[in-house]
C-alpha cells in the first residue's frame, strides 16, 4: 500500500508532445512535463502509448529546474508506424498536483496529454510546431492575463488553435472539468495563438487544454495539445505593458529591426525577454538588447540580419515578454511582432517575340535558389504598385501562364500561338519551397512582329501514303515600295519540314510571280507525317540580294489518335501564326463513303465516345480561324490529314478503395473494398490481392478472386497479424489497375498474462501459463518478485508455466500480491519488437482461496 501511494503522488502540472518526423513512417517525439518539485515523485521515465496497440517506456532525456517549484522533463523516443494512417500518441501519468480550482478531485486525477499524427506520405514531411513560450504562468486577480504559446513551425505550415477539454485517464475529457471562471471572457484568438483572460475573479490554480492544428494547402496534417496550469493570485500589483509592434516584412538580405517599449503603472522594474523562430537558427539568429531601462520603463531593440534560409511563407511569430519584480508576485505582459522574411525576385527579364511565341528569359535570385518560377501575362503595360507585404499576383490583373524550374520559357499560349497586334507583358515570381513567394520582376513587354509575307494557310488536301497532297498559301506582299532598296525583281522560295517545328527546312520550289499566293505541294506522305512549310521573299536584284522580312512559319494540322475502351481521343497538333477559333471533328461514315460532321469544339482535344471496341474509325478535322493583315482579319479555313484508329480496352480499371481489420480472436485481417463497376469501371471481373509482412518489403501477389462481386477476402497469416495489403481490378481484357491505397494493420496483442493464479494442488488453474493462442510470441524474458523486491521466478518461455515454487527455496509462495516485469518479443510491422509489460499476480496459495479463473 505504501509502494501504491508513492506510485500516484502527485506532481504534474502542465504539458505537451511534439515530434519530428525521420523517414515516411518513423518519428521522434518530445514528451515535456512541468512537475511540482516539492512532490516526492520524479519520474526517470514514462510509459507512451503510440496508438497503433504498442506501447514503449521512454527514459527521461534532460531536466531543468524552474522558478516556482517548475521542473521541465523532456522524454525522447523514435517509433516506426506500421503503415499511413492516423495515430493518437498519448502519454498518462498519474497524478495532477493538488488544488486546481476547475478539476474535480484533481489530486486524483490521472494527468494526460496526447498528440495526434496523420501519417501519409502523399502530404510530405511534417514537424509539429515547437512551443517556445513554456506553460508557466501567474496571474493577478481582477487582472487581464494573456498567454500565447509561442509555437514556431519549422516546416511553415498554417497554424489553428483553439480551447479544448483536459484530458484524464486513457486520454478522455474529466468529468465535469469547466473553463476557468471570467469576469468578462476568456477566449482563444484562432489565427494568433493569443489566449486572452479578462478577468479572473478568484485565485488558485486552474487548468487549460490549447489545441494547436497543422494546416498545409488546406488539409489538416496534425494536432498537438498543450495542458497548462495558471495560478490567480490576490495582488494591487499590475502586469507591465508592452507597446504595439505589428508587423515587419524585409527583403532577404536586409536587417529587420523594432524599437520595443514596455511599461509598469506600478514602476517596478521590467526584465524584457524574446522567443520564437528567429532565435533558433544557427546561422545569423535574432538578438534582442537592452537600450535603456529606468524604474518603470525598458526600451529594447529586436534585430535579424536575414538570409536566405530564413525565408518562408508563414510570418515569424517573436513573443515578447515583460515580466516585473514586484515583491508581492511577478507578473508578465505580452506582445507579438510578426516578421515576414521574403525572397528577391527574379532579375534581368528579356522578352524576344518570335512566330507566334514569345520566348523569354531572366537571371536566378542572388544566392537563393527558388523551388520554382510563376510566369504571369497581361495584355497591354501597368505600372503595378505592391506595399511591402505584398507577395506574388494572385490579385492582380496579370493572368498566371505556367511554372517552370528553369530560367527561360517559351510562352506560345499552350500551343495556340500568340496574336499578332498585341503587347504581350510579362512578369515572373520567384517561389521557395515552402511555398512563399517574391516580389514580382519588374515588367517586359514585346509583341509579335508580323511575318512576311503572311501565312493563311496549310491544308491537306490528299491524305496517302505517297501522293499525298497538302495547299499552301500566304497573302501577297504590298508596300514593297516603302522597303529601302528593295527595288524587285522578287522572288518566292518555298521552305519544307518534315516536322512540326521547322526543325529541318529544305528549299523546295522558287516563284516568280508575286501574284502567284498557292502553291501545291505533292508526292507526299500525308498519312503518317505532319509538315510545316516558310514561305521567303527575296529581292534578287543582280549585286542587291537579300531577304525582305522575316519569313512565317505554318504547319498541316495532324491527328494524333489515342485508342481507349469504347473510345477515341483525337488531339489536334499544329504551329501556325493565324489564330483557329473552332475545330470541326468529322469521322468516316462506311456505309455513304463520305465524311459526317459529328461535334464541334474549341479545345485542341476531342472524346469520340460510345462506339465499339475492334471496329476501325477514321477522322479528320476542318480548323476554323483568322489571320490579320495590319488590323484587318480575314478568315481561313485548313484541313488535317485522315486518320483512323480502333478503339481497345488498353485502359487500366480505376483501383478499389480498401479497408482492412484485424479480428484479433479470430487470428485473421478482414479485408473489403468496393466494386469499381457501380462507379468508375464496367468490365471488372477480378481482383488480385497483394500483401507484406513488413513495411520495407515489396507487396507481393497472393491471390486471385474471380468475380466482381466478390469484394472481401479474409486472410489468416502464418507469422503476424501486423501487415500491409493493397488490391487492384482486373478487367475482361486483363488490365490490371494500380494498386489501391496501401493499408498497413498491426493492432492486436497477441501475449495476455493472467492476473489470478492459485497454485494450491486442487487441480484448478494450479499452473501460471501466458495467453499466447497464436504462437507468434517466440520469446520472453519473464521476472515475478514478492512485496519486498525478491525475484522468485525467472523463464524465458513464451508459456511461462510457473508453478508457484520460489526458485530459490523450491517452495510454493505464500499468498498475496506479486509484481511481474516481462519483455515480450513480438512480431510487428516494423520487424520484431520488444514490448515491456509490467502488472500484478493475485497468487492464492491456500486450498480455501482455490476458487479462481485466470483472467
Amino acid at each position: 500500500m505504501l509502494l501504491a501511494i508513492n506510485l500516484f503522488a502527485t506532481h504534474n502540472r502542465a504539458g505537451e508532445i511534439t515530434y519530428t518526423q525521420i523517414s515516411d513512417l518513423t518519428y521522434e517525439i518530445t514528451v515535456t512535463t512541468y512537475t511540482y518539485t516539492l512532490s516526492n515523485v520524479d519520474r526517470e521515465e514514462l510509459e507512451v502509448e503510440w496508438g497503433d496497440g504498442t506501447f514503449s517506456t521512454v527514459q527521461r532525456y534532460d531536466l531543468l529546474e524552474l522558478p516556482d517549484y517548475y521542473q521541465r522533463n523532456r522524454y525522447v523516443a523514435q517509433h516506426t508506424f506500421p503503415g499511413p494512417g492516423v495515430y493518437t500518441v498519448l502519454v498518462q501519468d498519474p497524478n495532477r498536483n493538488f488544488g486546481v480550482e476547475n478539476i474535480p478531485n484533481s489530486v486524483n486525477t490521472v494527468f494526460s496529454v496526447k498528440t495526434t499524427i496523420f501519417v501519409n506520405p502523399d502530404l510530405g514531411r511534417n514537424n509539429t510546431p515547437v512551443l517556445l513560450n513554456p506553460p508557466i504562468n501567474q496571474a493577478a486577480q481582477f487582472r487581464t492575463f494573456v498567454h500565447n504559446p509561442g509555437a514556431y513551425d519549422p516546416d511553415g505550415d498554417s497554424l489553428a488553435y483553439k480551447l479544448t477539454t483536459c484530458t484524464g485517464e486513457d486520454g478522455e475529457p474529466i468529468s465535469g472539468y469547466s473553463l476557468p471562471p471570467a469576469t468578462s471572457f476568456l477566449e482563444m484568438n484562432e489565427l494568433t495563438g493569443d489566449l486572452i483572460w479578462k478577468t479572473p475573479p478568484d485565485t488558485g490554480k486552474y487548468n487549460l487544454a490549447i489545441q494547436i492544428d497543422e494546416w498545409r494547402h488546406g488539409v489538416k496534417i496534425g494536432s498537438i495539445v498543450r495542458d497548462m496550469q495558471i495560478d490567480v493570485f490576490p495582488t494591487e500589483n499590475h502586469p507591465p505593458q508592452v507597446d504595439s509592434i505589428g508587423e515587419i516584412c524585409v527583403l532577404v538580405g536586409d536587417t529587420a529591426e523594432a524599437i520595443i517599449r514596455s511599461t509598469d503603472e506600478d514602476l517596478d522594474n521590467i526584465e524584457i525577454t524574446a522567443s520564437g523562430g528567429p532565435f533558433l537558427y544557427e546561422n545569423s539568429p535574432a538578438v534582442l538588447e537592452e537600450i535603456s531601462s529606468t524604474e518603470g520603463e525598458t526600451v529594447s531593440k529586436f534585430s535579424w540580419i536575414t538570409k536566405c534560409n530564413h525565408i518562408r511563407k508563414e510570418p515569424y511569430l517573436v513573443i515578447i515578454s515583460a515580466k516585473d519584480d514586484h515583491p508581492d508576485v511577478n507578473l508578465v505582459g505580452l506582445q507579438r511582432l510578426l516578421v515576414k522574411v521574403i525572397g528577391p525576385a527574379p532579375k534581368g527579364l528579356v522578352a524576344e517575340a518570335g512566330n507566334a511565341f514569345i520566348r523569354l528569359n531572366w537571371e536566378s535570385p542572388d544566392n537563393c535558389d527558388p523551388a520554382k518560377y510563376l510566369i504571369y501575362r497581361k495584355i497591354g503595360s501597368q505600372n503595378y504598385m505592391h506595399d511591402s507585404c505584398t507577395t506574388g499576383l494572385e490579385d492582380s490583373e496579370y493572368e498566371f501562364v505556367d511554372e517552370t524550374t528553369d530560367t527561360a520559357y517559351i510562352d506560345n499560349d499552350n500551343g495556340e500561338g500568340l496574336v499578332q497586334g498585341f503587347d504581350y507583358c510579362y512578369r515572373i515570381v520567384a517561389e521557395y519551397d515552402d511555398g512563399a513567394q517574391s516580389f514580382p520582376s519588374e515588367e517586359i513587354c514585346a509583341s509579335i512582329a508580323p511575318g512576311f509575307p503572311i501565312m493563311t494557310n496549310v491544308s491537306v488536301e490528299t491524305t496517302e501514303p505517297n501522293t499525298g497532297e497538302i495547299m499552301v498559301r500566304w497573302a501577297q506582299p504590298d508596300r514593297l515600295d516603302t522597303i529601302p532598296d528593295a527595288t524587285g525583281p522578287f522572288k518566292y522560295l518555298i521552305y519544307r519540314s518534315e516536322d512540326e517545328f521547322g526543325m529541318y527546312l529544305s528549299i523546295l520550289d522558287s516563284l516568280d510571280n508575286l501574284a502567284d499566293t498557292t502553291f501545291y505541294d505533292s508526292g507526299l506522305n500525308t498519312e503518317e507525317n505532319q509538315y510545316s512549310y516558310e514561305v521567303a521573299l527575296y529581292n534578287t536584284a543582280p549585286g542587291n540580294r537579300f531577304k525582305v522580312g522575316n519569313p512565317q512559319l505554318a504547319s498541316s494540322i495532324f491527328l494524333d489518335l489515342v485508342p481507349a475502351d469504347n473510345q477515341v481521343q483525337i488531339n489536334i497538333q499544329k504551329n501556325t501564326p493565324w489564330l483557329d477559333n473552332e475545330y470541326v471533328i468529322y469521322r468516316l461514315n462506311n456505309v455513304s463513303g463520305l465524311y459526317d460532321s459529328i461535334a464541334y469544339t474549341t479545345n485542341r482535344s476531342y472524346t469520340d465516345t460510345k462506339l465499339k471496341n475492334g471496329n476501325t474509325y477514321c477522322y479528320k478535322v476542318k480548323s476554323i480561324g483568322t489571320y490579320k493583315i495590319d488590323t484587318v482579319e480575314h478568315p481561313t479555313i485548313n484541313w488535317s490529314h485522315e486518320n483512323c484508329q480502333i478503339p481497345e480496352d488498353y485502359q487500366r480499371p480505376c483501383p478499389p478503395a480498401l479497408n482492412v481489420r484485424s479480428a484479433c480472436d479470430s487470428l485473421k485481417n478482414i479485408l473489403t473494398w468496393n466494386n469499381p463497376n457501380l462507379t468508375c469501371a464496367d468490365d471488372v471481373i477480378a481482383y488480385k490481392v497483394y500483401y507484406s509482412n513488413n513495411t520495407e518489403q515489396n507487396l507481393d501477389s497472393i491471390l486471385r478472386i474471380e468475380g466482381a462481386e466478390n469484394t472481401f477476402f479474409d486472410h489468416f497469416p502464418e507469422e503476424s497479424l501486423g501487415a500491409c495489403y493493397a488490391v487492384t481490378a482486373v478487367d475482361s481484357f486483363n488490365n490490371e489497375s494500380e494498386l489501391s491505397y496501401v493499408k498497413c494493420v498491426d493492432d492486436c496483442s497477441y501475449y495476455i498474462l493472467p492476473n489470478v493464479f492459485s497454485p494450491n494442488g486442487d487441480g484448478i488453474n494450479d499452473m501460471y501459463v501466458a495467453d499466447n493462442p497464436s504462437g507468434f510470441v517466440k520469446r520472453v524474458d519473464m521476472r515475478i518478485f514478492d512485496r519486498w523486491g525478491e525475484l522468485v521466478y525467472h523463464t524465458v518461455n513464451p508459456d511461462i508455466e510457473w508453478d508457484g515454487r520460489d526458485e530459490n527455496t523450491s517452495k510454493i509462495v505464500s499468498s498475496g500480491v506479486y509484481y511481474y516485469i516481462c519483455d515480450v518479443w513480438e512480431p510487428r510491422i516494423s520487424g520484431v519488437e520488444v514490448r515491456n509489460m509490467v502488472g500484478f499476480i493475485h497468487v492464492y496459495s491456500d486450498k480455501s482461496e482455490g476458487q479462481f479463473s485466470n483472467e
